[in-house]
């Protein structure tokens, strides 16, 4: 039987219905979900992730990070935490994942003390988004009201994780087509890149910029490449932010302007394009970003979530019920 492609018309149609479902969806959000069916919950999960940052400040970027690749692939729906099973390969193995994602444990751990409190209430997603909130804050950055009601997927995607992530050697074009794709803005996507204040990097994903790129400032190259040799050693790591690699700030902006970005991906926003004012002014304003940091948080965990009957509320983070 033949096919018959869509006209424009209807796909327009197709997309205008696509997003007024994820505008209904994420409408179904709220910050006071949980008050009356588990008013214990945030708490349970501030106090957990205080205690992991302050045991290891890493983990405050590795919590942030796991809400950022769980969205990015179908949605926030807690489908990153999903180990493989014989019906899907999972997201934990995909290349942006594999050997750099962590804090699954913590997760875990914060999963079991809320069910301890309130059994089969709070999904796996919504502790993404909370946990990612509270990691900010324990290093010194905003807070924001996060956008609660999430439920969690009964499947993962490998491929689209591998498709769907921004890779630390993406252009400025490949970073404004990804977050487009994701309905998030170019300046939005500068904003949430604001997140490499804090976290380290693998020597595997800077080696080839501190070598053979030019827009990078001598000292920081010469620096880099006695703890990053040119063969070996991949898994050890640098900060993104080597002046306070510790500490929610804007110094990844100030750092960009001086060429100090330590991720090809990073260093793009400032290289002579369309992102450099607004790298610029957030250098020269930290207020600036932090606010807008919050709004585009909002936004991000606004991606395509199951709420309802979509879903299931899993009891365990790694699998579904």
């Amino acid at each position: 039987m033949a096919t018959r492609k869509l006209g424009f018309s209807s796909q327009l149609t197709f997309l205008s219905f696509f997003f007024l479902a994820a505008v209904l969806a994420s409408s179904q959000l709220s910050s006071t979900f949980y008050d009356n069916s588990c008013p214990s919950a945030l708490r349970i999960i501030e106090s957990a992730v205080r205690a992991a940052v302050a045991a290891e400040r890493r983990m405050g970027a590795s919590l942030v990070r796991l809400h950022f690749h769980d969205c990015f692939v179908n949605g926030c729906d807690g489908s990153v935490l999903l180990d493989d099973t014989a019906s899907f390969v999972g997201e934990k193995t995909a290349g942006p994942n594999n050997n750099s994602l962590r804090g699954y444990d913590v997760i875990d751990s914060i999963k079991s003390k809320v069910e301890a409190s309130c059994k089969q209430v709070v999904s796996c997603a919504d502790i993404l988004a909370v946990a990612a909130r509270d990691s900010v804050v324990a290093l010194g950055g905003p807070w924001w009201s996060v956008q609660l009601g999430r439920r969690d997927a009964t499947t993962a995607s490998f491929s689209s994780a591998n498709a769907d992530i921004p890779s630390p050697t993406s252009d400025l074009s490949s970073l404004i087509s990804a977050f487009s794709k994701k309905g998030l803005t170019t300046a939005e996507m500068v904003t949430l890149s604001g997140a490499h204040t804090i976290g380290q990097a693998r020597c595997t994903t800077f080696r080839a910029r501190i070598y053979n790129e030019s827009n990078i400032d001598s000292s920081s190259a010469s620096s880099l490449q006695s703890k990053c040799p040119s063969s070996g050693n991949d898994d050890d790591l640098s900060p993104l932010d080597a002046v306070s690699p510790n500490k929610f700030d804007a110094e990844y902006f100030s750092n960009l302007v001086s060429k100090r970005g330590l991720l090809h991906s990073d260093q793009q926003l400032y290289s002579g394009g369309s992102t450099d004012s607004q790298v610029s002014s957030y250098a020269a304003n930290s207020a600036k970003f932090c606010n807008d940091f919050k709004a585009a948080m909002v936004k991000m965990g606004n991606i395509s979530p199951l709420t309802g009957s979509d879903g299931e509320i899993r009891t365990n983070c790694r699998v579904i019920n």
